[in-house]
């Protein structure tokens, strides 16, 4: 892993008639952490879609990412229908990367069991297997706490903070109460438009 940075200037973003936020600059250092906080259609996960190149946003812009990007939402993009390790590991030969281990994320007991069966907490642990897996340098997570118990919740923070202290920058959209030290805080709300 390489040290990750974002530099974005002029972030713009219009849903339907309505424009959510303009004007908007950000800059994260390697090691560096930005929490998006606020009620739900603030443009949260717009922003992260538009850093991840996932959504046009709404004016030309600057966004720049030093190292690799790995973005993860509700859809963890694992086939319903194999049994988790099997469909983990296609991406793990996609990616050239080994399986990330079953046993520290709370799946390996869960390995034979179709994507399809898992709860919603296995299945977000799943798809931080899967994030892991492609050894991203930086991470866009919208809403990683949701269905997570406690100690679901405490995997998350230790997983960020270690990607943090290898140099990886980490966008986090959350509702919940999470633990990113030192990290910046965002409020789309208090951004003028």
């Amino acid at each position: 892993m390489q040290a990750g940075a974002l530099t974005a200037k002029g972030i713009a973003c219009r849903r339907g008639d309505r424009l959510l936020f303009a004007g908007l600059d950000l800059r994260l250092e390697a090691g560096g952490a930005l929490h998006l906080v606020g009620p739900n259609g603030t443009g949260k996960t717009s922003l992260l879609r538009i850093l991840a190149g996932l959504l046009q946003p709404a004016a030309p812009c600057l966004i720049e990412w030093h190292g690799s990007l790995a973005y993860l939402d509700g859809r963890i993009a694992l086939d319903e229908h194999l049994p988790m390790a099997e469909a983990l590991r296609f991406w793990g030969a996609l990616d050239k990367s080994p399986p990330p281990s079953l046993e520290r994320l709370g799946l390996a007991q869960l390995a034979d069991i179709p994507v399809r069966y898992l709860s919603t907490g296995q299945r977000k642990r799943a798809g931080l297997a899967r994030l892991i897996g492609q050894q991203a340098d930086n991470w866009l997570l919208d809403e990683p706490l949701n269905g997570l118990d406690a100690e679901g919740t405490a995997l998350v923070e230790a997983l960020i903070a270690e990607r943090r202290a290898g140099g990886g920058v980490v966008v986090v959209a959350s509702h919940q109460p999470i633990a990113l030290p030192g990290a910046q805080v965002l409020d789309l709300r208090d951004h003028p438009s």
